[in-house]
């Protein structure tokens, strides 16, 4: 242990090391005060797998954090110059201002009023400014000034390894609860689009349904379609598996992007697919047929279903189109 230590101190500058020292700390205080909603809110209860995969893809980036503060410090490092260095250190400036000021406000706020979903969004949201700026702040410098190789803003050596710790950071603001203003009027609209695409379904195929509000008249009686059948839940559920897949298995950006996108909508469509199901067992054998057992079994099936489809995507985002042959050279005389 003393030697594993030893080495990371070796090979990790001293101000870079306090700033991951400093983020342990943040990020350990952010899961205590998120941990009371991942407690009573079952929407959030993935949060408690958020520390472990925060460990996990540290762990598995750790190389190439090492390789890029090597690329930070060696002479000619990549830097942005003119007014683009001034562009980044404006940006580490205001996230530094901007996460103090949401950190000191959402402490205040839970100090006078406990524990509340704003309170928690502004530390969250804080904290993650706070330490995006210090990890980029505190990359090591070039050993030699003027060698420096001139680049553009995402080229540069220290946005290179800040973005390495993007999803770590980022991942706390899927599990920090929404506003509840926000999460209410999210958790409404995704209710009114499942409860109009199902009914528009049974009405396409003649099956007579009507539209009461969130409540499906069927022949056989009513069905009251719950905020918890709204998606609400799958979609962050989703949101943090496809941000966590893109992160360890995907490179580049808008591939990430792409799938997280992905995962958002496979959470709509699989749980529109859930609704239908249930409202066709309701339609055949009555409402109370889709209670406990087959309403448990669909909802399992759902999350199933949107795990494989995501993997599913993995090998189309990960295909590598090779280079066009080149033709050879001729033979030197």
């Amino acid at each position: 242990m003393r030697a594993h230590w030893h080495k990371i101190r070796e090979s990790v500058p001293g101000p870079f090391l306090a700033a991951l020292g400093l983020a342990v700390g943040f990020l350990a205080f952010v899961a205590w005060d998120q941990s009371h909603w991942w407690r009573v809110k079952e929407d959030y209860s993935f949060g408690w797998l958020v520390p472990v995969f925060v460990i996990f893809v540290v762990h598995d980036r750790w190389a190439r954090v090492v390789g890029e503060l090597a690329t930070c410090a060696a002479p000619g490092s990549p830097r942005t110059a003119g007014w683009r260095k001034w562009v980044l250190w404006l940006l580490a400036a205001a996230s530094l201002a901007l996460g103090v000021l949401l950190f000191l406000l959402g402490a205040f706020y839970r100090a006078g009023a406990g524990t509340s979903q704003p309170g928690t969004l502004a530390i969250t949201m804080g904290t993650v400014g706070i330490l995006l700026a210090l990890l980029f702040i505190n990359a090591p410098e070039a050993a030699e000034a003027s060698t420096i190789r001139p680049v553009g803003l995402l080229a540069d050596a220290r946005v290179k390894l800040t973005a390495l710790f993007l999803f770590p950071m980022l991942v706390w603001l899927i599990s920090a609860p929404m506003v509840s203003a926000v999460e209410t009027q999210l958790n409404l609209a995704l209710l009114r689009k499942v409860v109009t695409v199902v009914a528009f379904v049974f009405d396409t195929l003649g099956l007579p349904i009507e539209q009461q509000g969130n409540v499906l008249a069927l022949p056989t009686g009513n069905v009251g379609v719950e905020d918890a059948c709204s998606g609400i839940r799958s979609l962050t559920g989703c949101l943090f598996a496809g941000s966590f897949l893109a992160a360890v298995f995907v490179e580049e950006l808008w591939k990430k992007i792409a799938l997280v996108a992905s995962a958002m909508l496979l959470a709509f469509v699989t749980n529109l697919l859930r609704s239908l199901f249930l409202t066709a067992w309701a339609y055949s054998y009555g409402p109370k047929a889709i209670e406990g057992t087959v309403h448990d079994a669909a909802g399992y099936s759902v999350l199933g279903l949107t795990v494989v489809g995501l993997l599913c995507l993995l090998p189309l985002l990960n295909i590598k189109f090779g280079d066009a042959p080149e033709d050879s050279a001729p033979a030197a005389p």
